[in-house]
């Protein structure tokens, strides 16, 4: 939709848009190679200075003040891309650390404006577990994912770093508190930011459907609603698989901070959930969150098939009027599609659903209502028949 550019404009500035008859429309972050050319910041002639980016952040940091989510947690989202009107940058806070996750070449180059206005509006760090601690600086931790940095054309250098004024030497795993759950956080080699802050209301919910059940957590990364469901929910017995190593080998360390007892195994999926078959295992409840599945459009089709052939092999799993929660964090997938999808994979397994509910991710992921395709995250709630 772009007619022309101004030669001069360089990837990452900052430029005027204007609209077909020459009126000012407004600013944005200007990347002309990248899939989004230009990121609109403001409408209308309001200036893209240091006050502008901290405005948009304290409203970032005010709203999830007003959810008042660090009455339960000190790891949640504090700044959510469109979501909060800051297209290419996501922060979420683990405890002490600030890990930034940078989506666009322009919000790369402004990492240390941006780094020190959020430390400044936070102001310093208070730790759940630590009442009464003198207050340390905030750590600050960024990185570009490889395809956005392929892309955006973020030099080498730039894909991972610290802030200024951050020992990079004590930055790595975390302990943060998720309404009473400790959980280790691996802040520079974990997926995307270490952790997956989104699920955590769907993680209490289901802790309250766990009482006494048997439960099976697939994809279980670094067990948090494997850990939810024994230690808020009663479980009686919680079998948690993935196929990251790394991951599984972190969630046995966090079932242990918690001093739970949880079955955790390495293993494929499809594999570990076909040899259950054969056994003749079954469950109260299965989780199903598998990765993202379609980070592009050409991807989207393959995508489809995966969620459709690991869901027809789970709720084989789950015994009759038995529950499922069945996932996809991939924002290509339309909730239209996922539950026919379901459909599909329930009918060609025998079984049929009952959809008792819809959810998504926690409201410290704020949806802008111009930008729907950012309501990435669906979880379907089943009974399977």
């Amino acid at each position: 939709m772009i007619d022309a550019a101004d030669p001069a404009a360089k990837p990452g500035d900052v430029v005027n848009i204007y609209d077909k008859d020459g009126g000012l429309f407004g600013r944005g972050l200007f990347n002309p190679r990248s899939q989004i050319a230009v990121r609109v910041l403001s409408a209308g002639d309001a200036a893209i200075d240091d006050e502008f980016w901290r405005q948009r952040l304290r409203a970032a940091i005010e709203l999830r003040r007003t959810l008042r989510i660090e009455e339960s947690t000190d790891a949640y989202r504090l700044v959510h891309a469109e979501g909060d009107g800051l297209s290419g940058l996501v922060v979420e806070r683990y405890a002490d650390v600030l890990a930034f996750e940078l989506f666009s070449l322009g919000i790369v180059q402004r990492f240390e404006l941006l780094a020190r206005i959020v430390a400044e509006e936070l102001g310093p760090p208070s730790r759940l577990d630590r009442v009464g601690a003198v207050p340390s600086p905030w750590r600050v931790v960024y990185r570009v994912d490889e395809r956005s940095a392929s892309i955006e054309g973020v030099p080498e250098r730039c894909r991972s770093g610290v802030a200024a004024g951050t020992d990079a030497q004590r930055l790595g795993e975390v302990t943060i508190r998720e309404n009473g759950v400790r959980f280790r956080v691996d802040v520079v080699r974990g997926h995307k930011t270490g952790f997956f802050c989104d699920q955590r209301e769907n993680r209490r919910r289901l802790a309250a459907l766990c009482r006494d059940a048997r439960v099976l957590d697939l994809c279980c990364y670094t067990g948090g609603f494997a850990l939810a469901a024994k230690l808020l929910g009663g479980a009686r017995e919680v079998t948690a698989v993935d196929l990251d190593e790394d991951a599984v080998g972190l969630a046995r360390q966090n079932a242990n901070l918690n001093q739970a007892r949880v079955q955790f195994v390495h293993a494929d999926a499809f594999a570990y959930m076909r040899q259950m078959l054969e056994n003749g295992r079954e469950y109260d409840v299965v989780v199903l969150d598998p990765p993202k599945l379609a980070p592009t459009r050409a991807d989207l089709e393959d995508a489809l098939r995966t969620y459709y052939d690991l869901n027809r092999l789970a709720v084989r799993l789950v015994r009759r009027s038995g529950l499922m929660l069945s996932c996809s964090c991939s924002g290509l997938v339309t909730p239209h599609a996922f539950a026919e999808m379901l459909q599909r994979a329930a009918r060609n397994a025998g079984r049929r659903l009952q959809v008792f509910d819809r959810t998504g991710a926690g409201p410290d992921h704020p949806v802008a209502i111009e930008c729907p395709e950012s309501e990435y995250l669906k979880a379907f709630w089943l009974r399977v028949q």
